[in-house]
Formats: C-alpha cells, structure tokens, sequence
C-alpha cells in the first residue's frame, strides 16, 4: 500500500498506513442490501496499481472503485475500476455507486452534469430521481460466430431454436447478448462452463412492471458466476434493441431476481440518440480504511 515513513526510537524506519474514508454503496436499487454493492476508496492518491488490485482481492466485491483528482480537461475525478482480478476501463454499477459517494461527501460538479474520467473516456452522470450514466459506445458490436454461438448456447443449456437474436455488445468488460423469448426462460437458466462473459435477456409480457429480465455470468477460475446488477450490460443491450428498434425507451429491466435480489436498470433515451442508465444508489456501510 502507500505508506508514510516514520523513524521509530531504535532508529529503524517503520511504515505507517494512511486512513482513507471507504464508503460501501448499494447500487440499482432502493432498498439496502437488494442490488449490487461496490466500496469507493475516496483520496486514493498515492495508492499504485498493485496497491488497488490487492484492496480489490481483499473486498471480493465484483467492483472496487478508487477515486483520484482528472487528468482531464472537463471531468470532476478520476475514476479507476478493479475486480478482484484486474482493472477495467468502464462498469456501470461501479460508475453509479461512486458518483453517489463522492457527491455524499460534498463533491460538487463544475458543470450541470457529473463527468467521470475512467479508462472507457469521459462518462456524463446526470442527477435527478436517481443517478444516470450515458452508454458508453460499443468497442465492439455485430453478429456472433456461429461456432462461438453454438458453444454459448451449449454452455447455457437452451435449445437453439430458443435463441431469438444474439450479437457483440461489448462496452469493455467484453459482454456478448443472446436473447431469449421470454422472461422465464432466462430465469430458468443454468449455465455450465464457458469462457466468455454473457448477457440474457428476454422479455416479460406486456404491462408488467419491467419490460425484461437481464442475467450476466462471467468466468472466474473454472466456473461461470452470475452478477447481481450490471449497468454496463444493460447499457449495451439497450443500444443493441433500441437500435434495432424492438423495444422502445424508456423501460425498466429487472436483474438480480435468482440471486435474491431485486435491481432496477432504468433505461431512457434523448432525442439525440444518447441512452441513459438509471438507477437508486444507497450508502450502506461508511467509514476509514487503513491503506
């Protein structure tokens, strides 16, 4: 970690760890603890990459965020984003959870809007009833192999002819979608093995309080697990169908419904064309870090 030095009384250096406030905020969501939690570092200057990866491996959240002064011109921090793993360029729920924490400790915007600098580019963070991102652009999009295809599908255990649609909708963490024909299918859902990260969706009937159910899974180690919330792949999937124009904005997809929780992606649209990725953000845990 970063340490200050000190020189103790037998004359040998000693280390001393620095407190940092850590707030744990649950995302996608309005109630505590029925979303996706992320914990935000707040003055992680000093801190190395290492350092961050290894307060990432420790919490065993999905996202550990840290929150830095812009390198930029025109954003209001600098945000980095790590797994347990490895650093990403962008997630939504991470983006989400941390503009809410530095807001809540007196962050204030130089413009109407928050504007987040991480590895994907610079992020507009709109306030209003609840926090929104705008997508992020797809680093890759189009039709999925049909050899790739044909293992996703295996992997998921659904016949082929379940499959409605599928294609790249990879805003950085790497998402490829595959849609289902209803919400049911997808919940019954039980993946094996594969080494891809996937995204499901499929749609609830008409009238009902979400327009689709979303399911992410991605691989860690030798198994496929599934994430509670996630704002990047309902970014995404809302570009690939409001693209297509199956679906019209603005709509609510639900996740987290197998996992026992109850997430909420509000997604909207501007008449330019930018999509927008909302949702309730509440402080759960707040406190000091020694790093």
């Amino acid at each position: 970690m970063a340490f200050a030095r000190a020189r103790a009384r037998s004359g040998r250096v000693r280390l001393l760890r620095v407190p940092r406030p850590i707030t744990f905020v649950d995302v996608f969501t309005d109630t505590p603890y029925r979303g996706n939690p992320v914990a935000v570092v707040h003055d992680a200057t000093g801190l190395s990459t290492d350092d961050m990866q290894r307060v990432a491996q420790w919490t065993n959240l999905s996202e550990t965020t840290f929150l830095l002064p812009p390198t930029e011109p025109g954003a209001d921090y600098l945000l980095r984003i790590f797994t347990p793993a490895a650093e990403l360029p962008f997630a939504g729920h991470p983006t989400l959870g941390s503009c809410h924490a530095w807001l809540a400790r007196g962050g204030t915007p130089a413009g109407e809007q928050v504007v987040q600098q991480c590895g994907a580019g610079l992020v507009k963070i709109r306030r209003g009833e609840v926090l929104a991102f705008a997508a992020p652009p797809l680093v890759r999009s189009g039709p999925v192999s049909d050899e790739l295809l044909a293992d996703v599908v295996a992997a998921l255990g659904v016949s082929p002819s379940a499959v409605v649609d599928s294609a790249w909708v990879d805003n950085g963490p790497g998402w490829l979608a595959v849609q289902l024909g209803s919400a049911e299918e997808v919940l019954a859902v039980r993946p094996s093995f594969i080494d891809q990260d996937i995204g499901l969706v499929g749609p609830y009937p008409p009238g009902s309080p979400s327009a689709y159910e979303v399911r992410a899974f991605f691989p860690v180690g030798a198994e496929m697990r599934e994430d509670p919330v996630t704002g990047s792949l309902n970014a995404s999937v809302a570009q690939w169908m409001l693209g297509d124009g199956r679906v019209s904005a603005p709509y609510v997809a639900s996740q987290g419904t197998v996992l026992g929780r109850a997430g909420r992606a509000h997604i909207s649209r501007d008449d330019d064309g930018t999509i927008w990725v909302g949702g309730g953000t509440v402080t759960c845990v707040s406190g000091e870090v020694q790093l």
